[in-house]
C-alpha cells in the first residue's frame, strides 16, 4: 500500500479492509478492550463509552468523560494499571496541555508509591529543532516539568531527541535505532492538532514511516508552547507514523471545544495522509479519552 517504497497513500477502510483491525478484547497480550473494563472513577454520571460505527467490525474506542478533570483521571488511572501489570514498560509521550493534568496525576502517585516508577522506561514522541537544550519551550523540557522530574526518572531511562541536534539526520537515527534495538513502544500518550497532525508527522501527500525531521504546518508553529518566541522553529523530529501504530496501545487525548471539529473528523472511518491521525483506524488498540466539549454524539 504504498505509491513508492516507505511511503503511506489515501486508504478508504472499505476499499482495504483487510487493513483495519477491530479492537479486541482483553487478552494475554494485554490488548485493551473495544469498551475498556479499566477502574472506573467514582462520579455521579457515568461516563459515555462509543464504540464507534458498532454496526461495523471496525471501530475506535471513545471514552467521553464530563471534563477535563475527570477525562485526565481516567487517563492516568489506565496508565497506572498498566504500569502495575508491566513495570518496565516503554511509554512514548506527547508534551503540551492535553496531557499535562493526566502526567501530574501521575505525579502524585509517584509521590505515595515511588516505587511503582523505578524501572519505566520513556521516550519522547518529538522536539522542536533548532532551540537551544536548556531553552524551557522545547517539548523535553515540558515533559520534565510535569512528568519525568515528579516521577524520578532520569537520563538513563528517558529517551529524548536533541533539540539542538547539528545533525539532525544523524540524531533521527540515533533515536530510531534505539527504538529498534528497544521496542516496540508498549504505550503510546498522544494529543491531536488541529490539522490532524500526530505528533510532528504533518498533513502530507505521503507520510514518513520512521523518525524524521518534519517540516512544520504554520499551525503547529503556533503551539501554546512557542508562544513567548519570535523565532519558532520550521521543522521538528519526530517518530513516524509506522513508529506510531506499531504501539502496543494508543492513548489520545482531546479535551475542549476546539478539538471538537478535529475529533468530529477522527470519527469518521476514512484514511488520508492529509489527516494523519485518520490512520489510527489501521491500530486494534486505540482509546481515544476526550470530554462533553470536545465531543458531539
Amino acid at each position: 500500500m504504498a505509491d513508492e517504497p516507505g511511503r503511506l497513500r489515501h486508504l478508504d477502510p472499505n476499499v482495504c479492509p483487510t487493513l483495519i483491525a477491530t479492537s479486541p478484547n482483553p487478552t494475554a497480550s494485554g490488548r485493551w478492550a473495544s469498551q475498556p473494563d479499566w477502574p472506573a472513577t467514582p462520579r455521579q454520571q457515568p461516563p459515555m463509552i462509543y464504540p464507534l460505527h458498532a454496526h461495523s467490525s471496525r471501530s475506535l474506542s471513545c471514552r467521553v468523560e464530563t471534563d477535563f478533570e475527570t477525562g485526565s483521571r481516567y487517563a492516568a488511572d489506565r496508565l497506572l494499571d498498566a504500569i502495575r501489570r508491566q513495570p518496565t514498560l516503554l511509554l512514548c509521550v506527547a508534551a503540551g496541555s492535553s496531557p499535562a493534568r493526566a502526567y501530574r496525576l501521575l505525579g502524585e502517585a509517584a509521590a505515595a508509591e515511588p516505587a511503582l516508577f523505578e524501572r519505566l522506561r520513556v521516550i519522547q514522541v518529538d522536539e522542536w529543532l533548532g532551540l537551544p537544550a536548556a531553552d524551557p519551550a522545547t517539548c523535553a523540557a515540558d515533559l520534565q516539568r510535569n512528568l519525568l522530574h515528579p516521577l524520578g526518572i532520569g537520563g538513563d531511562r528517558f529517551v529524548a531527541f536533541r533539540s539542538d541536534a547539528p545533525d539532525p539526520a544523524a540524531e533521527c537515527e540515533r533515536v530510531g535505532g534505539w527504538l529498534e534495538a528497544n521496542g516496540p513502544i508498549d504505550i503510546c500518550v498522544l494529543g491531536v492538532g488541529s490539522n490532524g497532525h500526530l505528533a510532528m508527522n504533518e498533513p502530507a501527500a505521503t507520510l514518513r514511516p520512521g523518525v524524521h525531521a518534519a517540516r512544520l504546518a504554520e499551525v503547529s508553529r503556533q503551539h501554546p508552547l512557542l508562544a513567548a518566541r519570535p523565532d519558532k522553529p520550521t521543522h521538528g523530529l519526530t517518530l513516524g507514523m509506522a513508529d506510531l501504530l506499531r504501539a502496543r496501545k494508543i492513548l489520545l487525548m482531546a479535551f475542549g471545544k476546539a478539538k471538537r471539529p478535529v475529533l468530529q473528523r477522527l470519527l469518521e472511518p476514512a484514511i488520508d495522509p492529509q489527516f494523519p491521525a485518520s490512520f489510527l483506524w489501521l491500530h486494534p488498540a486505540v482509546t481515544i479519552v476526550c470530554d462533553k466539549a470536545a465531543h458531539s454524539s
